[in-house]
């Protein structure tokens, strides 16, 4: 069985379309009918997330932490707990592609222990040009990156449990993870191929994440994501 795990904290205004997405990536005919068990992870949600998640086909797993890092590992522990193989996470402001789960578990049949993939910002309107053209400038979606988002991670069981799982950590939890997925000996995929669209919103959720890091680029900071 496949999990995936998605942290909000109060998203209902794009849950799901993001759902809609990961339902789409579950039932590509090249996974074979695997299962695939699809987990929001609710952390203090006040709004209509709950109903949103359960519309669409996820189940859904309150939590009162506030916190990204919290969140990820309450939902991979509760995904291992139903018998998981591979996680796979995103967020709930993203989309990925229909083919997401094939392109990570190619890896993962090709010796990886974990994926790291690229984000492609899907409306830069919020922000300036001089924005974006810093943010292209230094970001480079190709094969052997070493970007990382915790939109687009996917990681067998097995390493993960090997590596202590998230930290509970307010913000770059995802960076922690795969520095500690490194000290266990853990193969990395720095991949293009799995796709995942994200938005470029200027209220964050977590502060000093991807939201955080576009509107430092307005100070004139250019180092990666």
């Amino acid at each position: 069985m496949i999990g995936i795990a998605v942290p909000a904290h109060n998203e209902e205004a794009v849950l799901g379309r993001c759902l809609a997405a990961l339902q789409r990536a579950a039932r590509h005919p090249a996974l074979a009918g695997e299962s695939v068990l699809l987990l929001v992870v609710l952390d203090a949600c006040t709004d209509g997330s709950a109903a949103i998640a359960e519309a669409g086909g996820a189940r859904g797993l309150p939590l009162q932490a506030r916190n990204v890092g919290l969140a990820r590992q309450a939902g991979a522990q509760a995904l291992l707990a139903a018998g998981a193989r591979w996680l796979a996470f995103t967020d709930a402001d993203s989309e990925v592609a229909d083919d997401w789960l094939v392109a990570q578990l190619r890896h993962q049949q090709a010796g990886a222990d974990a994926v790291c993939g690229c984000v492609t910002v899907a409306d830069w309107s919020l922000h300036s040009a001089q924005v974006r053209g810093r943010y292209e400038a230094h970001y480079r979606a190709i094969d052997g990156h070493r970007h990382i988002h915790g939109a687009n991670l996917g990681v067998c069981a097995e390493a993960y449990r090997r590596a202590g799982g998230f930290r509970p950590l307010a913000c770059s939890e995802d960076v922690a993870l795969v520095e500690d997925l490194q000290a266990t000996g853990a193969r990395i995929a720095w991949s293009v191929t799995p796709q995942v669209r994200t938005s470029a919103r200027r209220q964050a959720r977590a502060r000093g994440g991807f939201a955080d890091f576009l509107l430092s680029l307005d100070g004139g900071l250019a180092s990666a994501a």
